[in-house]
């Protein structure tokens, strides 16, 4: 029998060429989603007071309506997309959503809180070919402001190192709503004692705009960077001004590159921006992407949604914006004359 470590190896060999393949294919062309955030359900199993992308009631999306957004997205070119929520975990059948994402060529990832991961549900994943997994952690104990906390999650942690073979990142916070900022480091620390990588956010207000840090919160989030230096933070290098409560000058492809597809299936900006431009994903045409490739967003300067920033360091470089943003007046159901798909 193959060991943990050999499959895991084989499993980061395989992703890893398949990253370099995205990113060939991002920057030879404009024509196609780079990364979808698509959310199986709303609901959450946990009640953190500063997030805004949660309920305690929805029901899972329907596997089939589910398999569907994936062939949609997979024809429109998709290369990743990432199951988000609420809680991903609680949907019944998120293992065939992943499957059916592999089938069709596109890297899967997921982000989760944790709680709900079990040695039977991770090799689950494991064969379903989960490429990415991110769990947040906010603090080291559990507070009234959340219980994504390292004394919680540090059983599933271990669970992790021991049984996965997709990678897996640990994302620290920084912010306002995080009373100890030096749990930051202790995260980040354990993280890479584990063999995971390590990343760390800056917590945005409830528009996704960005909140300066004090002095010692900016010196955390220097060390942690620099100790995850081998992971996705050496793609962060926005958060600089972030940290220094400066705006950014860059060029959000939302609505193009990146898109937010939320439990009713409607494209969105991001998990801040919902509702523009909040067209079905049935009726996003080619064109409706090209449109929103070239419109200005005007929260852009002060956005801190890094997934969104590093899929624009892609196009940074090339085609400025300077088209105005639609907002159609029945998000459901209208689209711009000019941008439906002949």
């Amino acid at each position: 029998m193959i060991s943990i470590k050999v499959r895991r190896r084989l499993r980061f060999l395989n992703t890893r060429l398949r990253e370099l393949r995205m990113i060939a294919k991002g920057l030879l062309s404009t024509r196609h989603p780079v990364l979808v955030h698509l959310i199986p359900i709303r609901r959450c199993n946990l009640s953190c007071t500063y997030c805004n992308e949660y309920d305690t009631v929805s029901k899972p999306v329907p596997t089939e309506v589910l398999v569907g957004r994936v062939d949609r997205l997979a024809s429109l070119g998709t290369t990743i997309i990432c199951l988000s929520g609420g809680e991903p975990l609680l949907h019944p059948e998120l293992e065939e959503i992943v499957r059916r994402i592999r089938r069709n060529g596109i890297l899967a990832g997921m982000i989760t809180n944790g709680y709900l991961l079990t040695p039977q549900r991770i090799d689950w994943l494991n064969r379903a070919g989960l490429d990415h997994l991110q769990i947040s952690i906010d603090n080291v104990k559990p507070d009234d402001v959340s219980k994504k906390s390292l004394k919680v999650l540090d059983r599933k942690l271990r669970m992790l190192a021991e049984h996965a073979i997709f990678h897996v990142n640990i994302n620290s916070v920084i912010g306002s709503a995080v009373r100890d900022p030096e749990d930051a480091l202790v995260v980040a620390r354990r993280a890479l004692e584990l063999g995971f990588t390590s990343t760390v956010g800056i917590l945005h207000d409830r528009t996704g705009q960005l909140q300066p840090l004090s002095q010692r919160q900016r010196e955390i989030y220097g060390e942690i960077m620099r100790m995850g230096k081998r992971s996705y933070s050496r793609f962060n290098q926005f958060q600089q001004n972030i940290a220094r409560g400066f705006p950014n000058d860059w060029r959000c492809r939302a609505g193009s590159r990146y898109l937010y597809v939320c439990e009713d299936g409607l494209v969105h900006y991001c998990s801040q921006q919902r509702g523009f431009p909040a067209i079905p994903l049935e009726k996003y045409s080619p064109a409706i992407r090209e449109h929103e490739y070239h419109t200005q967003k005007s929260c852009a300067p002060r956005c801190t949604v890094s997934c969104v920033q590093q899929v624009a360091l892609l196009d940074n470089w090339r085609h400025p914006q300077t088209r105005p943003a639609f907002v159609p007046a029945d998000t459901l159901v209208r689209v711009p004359p000019q941008l439906e798909e002949v």
